[in-house]
């Protein structure tokens, strides 16, 4: 009989005692209040790309219970709109967005799948990426390398996705193209009438966009977005990425992770390694509200919500 009830009583204290990983999530619970990351690898992926360590709900979720209030989910070769809008039903607590990348999976520079993502049920297609992973910059001589350009010349393609873009307000990343490409790419979008325009990777060795293009950039009304993810390895790097970005200013430049792929930081835990180290290189609270919260909202459109 003794034992009978000592066991349920066991259980019963064992219950009110946190697990490690509750621990762990529970202990700086809104920590990250209001942050948005508008550069979240999640999956599940495609063989060609990099394994992820969380799939879309998972990555929702660890956002939430740290207190983020949105995140773009972003896959290199299938849209996410639809992943955004299922993901925002079952997960409470965060604002959860997509897009597509127009790599050759989607049919390389292709307006009328940019309209459907444009056109997804409930407005949670964002973003529009010019040709990452296939970019014939980022990969030069690769029989899928999708171009934008010829010649110096933007493609009659790029304007007509340009055209979708303006039309539904959304935002424009000019993905992994050349310097040279990105600034035709936003000034042909700025003149489209497209006003939510970023650069990718400026900082990226081989985008490598100089101080001086970026600045050009902000001027022609774009932001530069800096990833977490570049910024980890060790002390020399972190001190070259802040130094680009307190050139370019802070007020022109958007901050997302890039986190996300197998056997890297979480993304939650590259916001808490980066925010205490800019504090210390003597960032401002209040630039860091510009580049993770502000900015990324006013990318995202969500100024007003």
């Amino acid at each position: 009989m003794r034992r009978s009830l000592l066991i349920p009583l066991m259980l019963v204290l064992l219950a009110g005692l946190p697990t490690a990983g509750l621990a762990q999530l529970n202990d700086d619970w809104m920590e990250l209040q209001g942050i948005i990351d508008i550069h979240a690898h999640v999956g599940p992926a495609t063989e060609a790309s990099l394994p992820r360590t969380f799939d879309a709900i998972e990555a929702a979720q660890l956002a939430a219970r740290h207190g983020m209030r949105a995140i773009n989910l972003k896959q290199h070769y299938l849209e996410t709109a639809s992943w955004a809008y299922f993901v925002s039903r079952i997960v409470p607590g965060i604002q959860v967005f997509g897009g597509i990348a127009l790599n050759r999976s989607v049919g390389g520079l292709n307006a009328s799948a940019v309209e459907q993502v444009a056109t997804f049920k409930g407005g949670f297609g964002r973003v529009v990426y010019m040709p990452t992973f296939e970019s014939e910059h980022y990969n030069p001589g690769s029989p899928n390398a999708v171009p934008v350009s010829r010649d110096g010349k933007l493609l009659p393609a790029v304007y007509d996705v340009l055209k979708v873009v303006a039309q539904y307000d959304m935002a424009l990343s000019t993905g992994h193209s050349s310097p040279e490409e990105s600034r035709l790419i936003i000034r042909a979008a700025k003149d489209a009438g497209v006003d939510r325009v970023y650069v990718q990777h400026p900082a990226l060795s081989r985008i490598n966009m100089s101080v001086e293009m970026q600045r050009e950039a902000a001027r022609m009304g774009a932001l530069l977005e800096y990833v977490i993810g570049e910024a980890l390895a060790n002390r020399e790097e972190f001190e070259h990425w802040t130094g680009l970005i307190r050139a370019v200013g802070p007020e022109n430049v958007v901050i997302g992770t890039d986190l996300g792929q197998w056997g890297r930081s979480t993304p939650t835990d590259g916001y808490k390694v980066i925010i205490p180290r800019m504090l210390r290189a003597g960032f401002t609270q209040a630039e860091l509200d510009t580049m993770m919260k502000t900015n990324p909202a006013r990318l995202l459109g969500l100024e007003d919500w």
